[in-house]
């Protein structure tokens, strides 16, 4: 009789699950596509700022480089599709970067004044670890390398590296608009994904990846041991960045959360009230570049907040995928 019962309740979770589903296209059209044509708008302008001001200390320049970094990290849960395409994601962001190729790979380029420094068409060959908004943080807050070479060609290579991200930026939004988007929004047996629940596995996996991006990597690296805690290993603390990433991500994840749990209100208000908690608590932590993590008090603070965003992955896998009728599956955060 049990085995009766197991079988008929596995035959109807399915329908369960397609009688209620999230709204895939308004995921696109509201969540996805907006994210991916202000970091477009973003590295445009941020190029074209560092060509008529290429200086390191630069007001408006950081300015620049702060909203489109803004625009990557709200985005950066979605690394899928054309985020894919010729590492495109990795060619923005090369972070972890637990063996210091990034500034090795800038400073080599800078001492030995190589020539693609001046090359925006050529600089997509260089090192991935010489790309994308990490290593312009280097060149815009490390003081090593802001007296590394020539001033004309740190300029030259700040000018390189902003367009490098620019052109980035533009090829992921135009495969979105291409036909990415369309495909996402449309499943179908001859298209790239062949039903809505292999949809809803792609941005779901999205959202708990984000989630343990945002704990173990944004607040675990630096957290590291009670004895050996690692605050140089925090997220662009150089820039001071890492409690803002930390903070965008959450506010993204939440958006993406609310928008796959639209279909039951009630964990739906269950899941902001969790997010909500966790953005307190960063808030009330008021430390920009994660560096008090060797103080007690500080490092308390960070750990509380990293238990909330578990459990908000917790309350997520638990409990939204199983009304979906997926599961978070693998990623490359999970090791072997």
């Amino acid at each position: 009789m049990r085995r009766f019962l197991f079988a008929a309740v596995l035959t109807v979770m399915p329908t369960l699950a397609s009688a209620q589903t999230a709204d895939i296209s308004g995921i696109v059209d509201a969540h996805i596509l907006p994210r991916f044509q202000t970091l477009a708008d973003t590295t445009a302008h941020l190029a074209a700022t560092a060509q008529n001001d290429c200086l390191a200390t630069s007001e408006d320049l950081q300015s620049t480089y702060a909203q489109a970094f803004d625009a990557w990290i709200s985005a950066s849960h979605l690394r899928f599709g054309p985020s894919e395409v010729d590492d495109r994601a990795f060619a923005l962001a090369f972070w972890p970067d637990s063996r210091g190729a990034t500034p090795r790979s800038l400073a080599k380029l800078l001492t030995e004044q190589d020539p693609v420094i001046a090359s925006p068409e050529d600089y997509a060959a260089v090192s991935i670890a010489a790309r994308g908004f990490y290593a312009l943080e280097y060149l815009l807050y490390d003081e090593a390398l802001a007296n590394m070479g020539e001033a004309g060609a740190h300029c030259s290579l700040i000018q390189t590296v902003t367009s490098d991200i620019a052109t980035t930026s533009a090829a992921i939004l135009a495969g979105w608009k291409a036909d990415y988007a369309v495909q996402l929004g449309n499943p179908g047996p001859n298209g790239r994904y062949r039903s809505e629940a292999e949809v809803l596995q792609e941005l779901f996996k999205a959202l708990t990846t984000g989630l343990q991006f945002t704990s173990e990597t944004r607040l675990g690296r630096p957290l590291g041991t009670f004895e050996r805690p690692r605050a140089k290993r925090a997220e662009s603390w150089r820039s001071a960045r890492s409690s803002r990433h930390v903070e965008l991500s959450l506010a993204a994840l939440n958006d993406m959360a609310l928008r796959l749990s639209s279909h039951a209100p009630e964990l739906s208000a269950r899941i902001e009230a969790s997010f909500q908690r966790a953005v307190t608590q960063l808030s009330e932590l008021d430390d920009p570049a994660l560096a008090g993590v060797a103080d007690p008090q500080t490092r308390l603070k960070v750990e509380i907040l990293q238990q909330s965003i578990d459990s908000i992955r917790t309350l997520v896998r638990g409990e939204l995928g199983p009304t979906l009728g997926v599961a978070a599956g693998f990623n490359a955060l999970d090791g072997d």
